[in-house]
């Protein structure tokens, strides 16, 4: 029989618990805002943007089954949503690919409104998770960084949406689209190293 210190204390994982299912759930209602308003101006940052909503909450959901799983089987799932990470990168690409076909800047007000409304939720998002992101190692981790990174991105795109006012062309949104896949791509990278050096720490 197991020790006792070996068992996941399933109390100390509740706080966690909950703050990794209100980011998910925040996370999902945002997407469909986002994306509603990503595909009525034909925004390559926004989508990409509103991609990444789904993709958070995807890895919230995964933490939240991954509560009291063993620290190699957490770095495994740690791996595996490494790679999660890189899905709104390659939806950025072909968005943009299509973008360059049909280069029509999007309206900037709605651009504007919408990445004001996405940074309100991601800065909400890391504040909830900042306690807990070295909790859990790469899992914790991965949810962190995205919702940081994603603040990040959210700037950008408000930057975005007053250069296209002066330019009044496609490239400051498809510019900014490319530049948040590059951001998922590494911190994809940086959750891989995680998990890694987790699994391999394990006996």
């Amino acid at each position: 029989m197991a020790d006792d210190d070996d068992l996941p204390d399933v109390r100390d994982n509740r706080p966690l618990a909950r703050a990794v299912l209100f980011v998910a759930l925040a996370n999902l209602a945002y997407f469909g805002v986002e994306f509603g308003v990503a595909r009525a101006i034909g925004s390559v940052s926004l989508f990409a943007d509103s991609v990444d909503f789904l993709e958070d909450t995807s890895v919230n959901l995964l933490i939240l089954l991954g509560l009291g799983w063993s620290a190699r089987n957490r770095a495994r799932l740690g791996m595996a949503l490494a790679l999660v990470l890189l899905v709104p990168g390659l939806a950025t690409l072909w968005t943009a690919w299509q973008k360059f076909n049909v280069p029509v800047a999007p309206d900037p007000i709605p651009l504007t409104l919408a990445a004001l409304g996405a940074l309100a939720v991601n800065l909400t998002c890391a504040v909830v998770l900042t306690r807990f992101r070295h909790h859990q190692g790469s899992l914790t981790k991965a949810a962190y960084l995205s919702a940081r990174n994603d603040a990040f991105a959210n700037v950008a795109i408000i930057g975005a949406a007053v250069a296209t006012v002066w330019m009044r062309n496609a490239w400051p949104d498809l510019i900014v689209g490319l530049a948040i896949a590059a951001v998922n791509a590494d911190a994809a990278k940086e959750i891989w190293e995680a998990a890694r050096a987790e699994h391999r720490a394990e006996p």
